[in-house]
């Protein structure tokens, strides 16, 4: 995703089809607010959600928007899709299209997915280095051991790509069952670590992202949007969002 990120006087350029040397005048002249406040310096750095007006007339009030859903099976995680229904289509909402999928699900995979129009939220969200556990409830073919639990912790080997996983925390449920949370997303990963054991996944459903847990209300394809608190909450980051 791009960066939506920019100098004030680009953006302006961009907006009134004026030379940037032109800017500095209006922005002595107090004509320009940005989220309310009177903008002097022609490098302030602007975003896609900064509220802009030029002489009372708004440039740009775009709205973040952050949802959860309770994916189903036989649903894509994806925008558009030819064949198959997306999380997309499920939304009932007129921006649906603006949304992006934060962290995707399988094709047969359920449970908590993330939509939002804010691109460095999401990356954010996915960054390893940022440690957000996403937490899997999974069911396997064939009985599970300990010897599951000292693989994930130490990393599987993926000769394709050459890595080695990061550790993951594997707690057995039951002899079929366990939970699996991970810091990372690489493809279809969780099913080719149990593929390293010859063990199949038959179902895979996502709890949690960071602190965020799936609204146990949300039926298979409902969705909301998340409150203020769920938002700056899920990292253990603070006053985010206003």
């Amino acid at each position: 995703m791009k960066s939506t990120r920019t100098r004030l006087d680009r953006f302006m350029s961009r907006h009134l089809g004026i030379k940037r040397q032109k800017i500095r005048l209006l922005l002595a002249q107090g004509r320009i607010l940005v989220d309310g406040c009177v903008a002097r310096d022609a490098q302030q750095t602007v975003h896609q959600f900064s509220h802009i007006i030029f002489d009372e007339q708004v440039l740009q009030d775009h709205k973040p928007c952050y949802v959860m859903m309770n994916k189903p099976k036989g649903v894509v995680s994806a925008t558009k899709d030819q064949r198959h229904k997306t999380v997309i289509d499920l939304l009932k909402r007129k921006d649906r299209y603006k949304l992006h999928i934060a962290g995707r699900l399988d094709f047969n995979s359920t449970g908590l997915i993330l939509l939002s129009n804010d691109g460095r939220w999401s990356r954010e969200l996915s960054i390893p280095e940022n440690k957000i556990y996403k937490c899997y409830r999974i069911e396997v073919e064939n009985p599970l051991d300990e010897s599951y639990i000292r693989a994930f912790s130490q990393g599987i080997y993926f000769n394709y790509e050459g890595i080695t996983t990061r550790p993951a925390v594997l707690n057995i449920i039951s002899s079929h069952v366990c939970e699996v949370s991970l810091t990372e997303g690489r493809y279809h990963q969780i099913k080719r670590m149990f593929g390293h054991f010859q063990n199949a996944v038959l179902e895979l459903h996502r709890q949690s992202v960071g602190n965020l847990i799936l609204d146990q209300n949300l039926l298979p394809g409902q969705s909301r949007e998340l409150s203020k608190s769920e938002i700056n909450n899920i990292c253990n980051i603070e006053g985010n969002v206003n």
